[in-house]
């Protein structure tokens, strides 16, 4: 990755206000970053500091009507706040989205098959249902899902939570996307799997070159994978700097607490003095 090329995603002075029963929420406050190819940019604070709401601003995805855009954010070139069409030509080609909820994301009345094909019908139009299962077990293979021609006719119900996890990247890699949305991707998984999908998506990453958004809350997530890392509270950056930087010298008392929230392997102290 050389920064002197154009980035993927250039978001600049992004401020988002949602319409609510209570009035207008500024959400996002005036957040500018960029992602550029083979590299990982992390977005981390605690729930409610925005950090979904500016993925889901540069993706176009929130509700029309309640949800106010202002800035830019260019990906791949094209505004997508000064044309919501540019989004719709983007997703599911230039980006694609890794959601944080399998069990939502999901259908529980359609196979992992269909529901993988469906994805790539949508990059591949035309593409008959023989080429479709190919490329579809290829993809589940290549995200490390055991005896994908079986699975493939399976529903989500049957798979675990880590592997409901890899059916998402692999349905967002069946777009071909230069970037990778990534939203609390590992936040309902246990600490083995978690590490096992991070990996996944590192060696993805430097398979393909792709740019990756993380979207988190845990720090102990963000050091393992990030090259830049952006601390967020109340709609706005309190932090940027290269991950080592954020990790091993922030700044910020809001950071410091952050790293301190994060769990530590260390020796036992009973309360009884034992």
């Amino acid at each position: 990755m050389t920064l002197d090329q154009k980035p993927l995603l250039d978001v600049t002075d992004l401020r988002i206000e949602l319409v609510t029963g209570r009035g207008i929420v500024r959400a996002v406050d005036g957040v500018s970053f960029t992602v550029h190819e083979g590299e990982t940019v992390t977005l981390i604070g605690e729930s409610g500091s925005g950090k979904s709401t500016t993925a889901m601003g540069v993706l176009r995805l929130l509700p029309e009507g309640l949800a106010v855009l202002s800035g830019s954010a260019r990906i791949a070139g094209e505004d997508v706040i000064a044309d919501p069409d540019a989004a719709r030509r983007a997703r599911g080609r230039t980006v694609s989205l890794i959601p944080q909820d399998p069990m939502t994301a999901l259908s529980p009345v359609h196979t992992i098959g269909r529901q993988l094909g469906d994805a790539l019908r949508l990059r591949h139009p035309g593409i008959g249902r023989a080429e479709i299962r190919d490329r579809g077990t290829a993809l589940m293979e290549r995200v490390r899902i055991s005896d994908p021609a079986r699975r493939w006719k399976a529903y989500p119900q049957e798979f675990s939570g880590g592997m409901l996890q890899r059916v998402l990247i692999a349905i967002a890699l069946a777009a071909e996307p230069r970037l990778l949305v990534a939203d609390e991707p590992t936040s309902a998984l246990d600490a083995t799997v978690q590490a096992e999908v991070l990996d996944l998506l590192m060696a993805l990453q430097e398979t393909d070159g792709v740019g990756l958004l993380m979207i988190t809350h845990d720090l102990g997530v963000a050091r393992l994978v990030s090259d830049r890392i952006h601390v967020m509270r109340d709609g706005h950056f309190v932090e940027s700097g290269e991950a080592e930087q954020i990790v091993d010298s922030p700044t910020e008392d809001y950071t410091r607490s952050l790293l301190a929230a994060v769990p530590r392997l260390g020796a036992f102290v009973s309360p009884c003095g034992d």
